[in-house]
């Protein structure tokens, strides 16, 4: 039996998993003798990080052989533990406790993997034709790695080629320069499909990374292989924020694929690209792989598929309606409906209290929507977008870029130009958890006021002009002394009177403490940043120890936030409007207060770059330079 082989019956009879690449190229190596340091040399990976890859994996097939596994004796009790179960034809079940931890990637023909039709059967077919290129997109937890596993064993059924390649497995080492990069991605191909590495006969630095890898694969690794090759990226998401290295390797795998329509031998090369969409990546269209060859983005569960699935996991007792109370909390998001069934098998918990609970701190979910918080809280436009729809009796229209964004996190569905929450428990516990760090928020501006009350605005509940001067003046004094930065902001509405006119006293009221209270909700991680309303429509921003880069950040975050509110102008009483929603103009200025001079100079000068913002159209930051 060859080692592909061995390592296959390792997967589904032993480990009843996939192995990652990292384990593969750690067994496989092991397998053949081969020492850590050398796989280290090859790979590009750490010699401390693969001992441990291999501690964890001879730990596991102890476990499941029961009996000792190490590196050197386990191409003999490996052997003759698949030759018992051969010879036994025994069929290795998934103990009644022991089905594999939700969120975890399920193996190739893994007997809980529930197809999605058609997006089985359309990869598959894709990746039998010469020179493609399969794109797989979905929120995390949906499914991507599961699906990939299924169309890698499909690929070795027909007895590809396959290199995997795993980006959440890569050292940041790799990502520091494009050339360390590209040298570990060619390593990392030659070693997987145990071809001897020769880099340095290819690679030319006067040619550059990107011309000695094309010539390595094209003139080395493909003349060596005699069919068909699937080069699969799994999680290529990872690598978007480093954009000296995602700004040159995605337009190189798209020319690939384009060779592929003019020269044969890129033709047994097919391109597999798993990415989570929830990092907002912008790329030029010509240059991109995710506008050429066939998208495929994963749907839910449908009511069929969440019932074969309670029937892999045992739950006979689990009738129609039931079903349908589960997905009318989680839809059919695979991740959650098989979280809850793993749970209903392990009999610690009620459906009735697993339901009741799931929206809350205590409930099985709580990790998962714990992760989300987290991302919201890093993204304040999003946040507040997301507190509008789970408020919304009805469907939300949203700003384009904010729909795209939180629809792409799955937190959201979009029908037509209307947003409404994915399921009901994304609804239930935004509801609460946003609320109340607005409550908590609230709460501090209260404190922070409770011997002041002539000093709050009546309309906003925030500072008025005179607290706001008076906080202006004590932050100078302690920022001159610490020889710190202290930021200030006008924000003021656009074409606020027209608004105004057309749709009344009390809309106008609405909006204008709605504007307010996401200008604060911008601020909130900054606990000396102090909010008021300055004029009717002006804000002020008072950001003490903020340097001029943050502040940027920050107005320009306020500009985007208030533009996603997507407040929208009259247009058959005024028309004429830059934007069809109320923007704001943002005037900034940073200074180190120095003695001997007022901070009446700092009010100045934030005024004259306010009325620069305005002259050039709004809806935009201007900050002295």
């Amino acid at each position: 039996m060859s080692v592909d082989k061995y390592l296959e019956s390792i997967e589904t009879v032993i480990l009843s998993r996939q192995l990652s690449p990292v384990e593969r190229l750690v067994l496989h190596q092991s397998w053949v003798g081969r020492t850590y340091t050398a796989m280290s040399q090859d790979s590009g990976y750490g010699n401390s990080y693969l001992k441990e890859i291999g501690s964890q994996l001879w730990e596991a097939l102890s476990k499941a052989v029961g009996k000792k596994v190490t590196k050197k004796n386990l191409n003999l009790v490996l052997s003759e533990y698949l030759e018992k179960q051969t010879q036994t034809n025994v069929v290795v079940a998934i103990p009644k406790l022991a089905h594999p931890s939700p969120g975890a990637a399920l193996a190739a023909k893994s007997p809980l993997y529930v197809n999605r039709p058609p997006v089985e059967e359309l990869a598959c077919a894709e990746i039998s034709q010469p020179g493609c290129l399969l794109q797989i997109k979905a929120p995390r937890k949906m499914g991507k790695t599961s699906l990939l596993n299924q169309i890698v064993g499909c690929a070795r059924d027909w007895n590809y080629h396959v290199v995997y390649l795993d980006f959440q497995e890569t050292e940041e080492a790799v990502f520091l320069t494009l050339d360390k990069f590209l040298r570990w991605f060619c390593l990392n191909i030659s070693r997987q499909l145990n071809l001897e590495p020769r880099l340095e006969d290819y690679w030319d630095e006067e040619m550059g990374s990107k011309v000695s890898c094309k010539i390595y694969i094209n003139n080395y690794i493909l003349k060596k292989i005699d069919r068909p090759i699937i080069l699969a990226f799994n999680e290529l998401n990872r690598i978007f924020d480093r954009r000296e290295i995602v700004q040159e390797f995605l337009p190189m795998l798209r020319f690939w694929h384009e060779q592929a329509q003019r020269f044969k031998s890129w033709q047994k090369l097919r391109l597999v690209l798993v990415q989570s969409t929830e990092i907002y990546f912008q790329i030029k269209l010509n240059q991109s792989p995710f506008n050429v060859g066939l998208s495929l983005r994963l749907p839910q569960f449908n009511l069929e598929q969440v019932r074969e699935l309670a029937l892999r996991y045992g739950l006979t007792w689990l009738d129609n309606n039931q079903l349908k109370e589960i997905m009318a909390m989680v839809g059919g998001h695979p991740y959650l409906v098989n979280l809850a069934f793993y749970y209903l098998r392990r009999e610690k918990i009620l459906l009735e209290e697993l339901l009741q609970v799931a929206p809350t701190p205590a409930g099985i979910y709580s990790n998962h929507l714990r992760g989300y918080l987290t991302m919201l809280r890093d993204e304040p436009q999003l946040k507040l977008a997301l507190q509008q729809v789970v408020n919304a009796g009805e469907n939300v229209k949203l700003e384009a870029i904010t729909a795209y964004k939180l629809e792409s996190m799955g937190l959201i569905e979009l029908e037509g130009f209307s947003a409404k929450p994915s399921c009901e428990l994304y609804r239930l516990y935004f509801r609460q958890q946003l609320g109340r760090e607005r409550e908590e928020k609230d709460r501090q501006i209260l404190q922070r006021f409770s011997r002041k009350a002539n000093k709050v605005d009546e309309l906003t509940q925030l500072a008025n002009r005179n607290y706001f001067q008076e906080y202006l003046e004590t932050q100078w004094q302690q920022c001159q002394e610490n020889s710190s930065f202290l930021s200030m902001l006008f924000c003021n509405i656009d074409y606020f009177d027209f608004y105004s006119k057309a749709f009344g006293e009390e809309a106008a009221a609405t909006c204008i403490q709605q504007i307010g209270i996401t200008i604060d909700d911008c601020v909130m991680r900054y606990p000396s940043a102090l909010v008021g309303r300055y004029e009717s429509t002006k804000f002020g921003v008072l950001l003490p120890g903020v340097d001029q880069i943050s502040a940027v950040a920050i107005a320009e975050n306020i500009r985007q936030s208030v533009k996603a509110l997507a407040i929208a102008h009259d247009r058959s009483v005024y028309d004429g409007f830059p934007e069809d929603v109320l923007t704001v103009s943002i005037g900034g200025e940073s200074q180190i207060p120095q003695q001997h001079f007022s901070s009446d100079l700092l009010i100045m000068a934030v005024n004259e770059v306010l009325v620069l913002a305005k002259k050039e159209g709004g809806n935009r930051v201007v900050f002295n330079s």
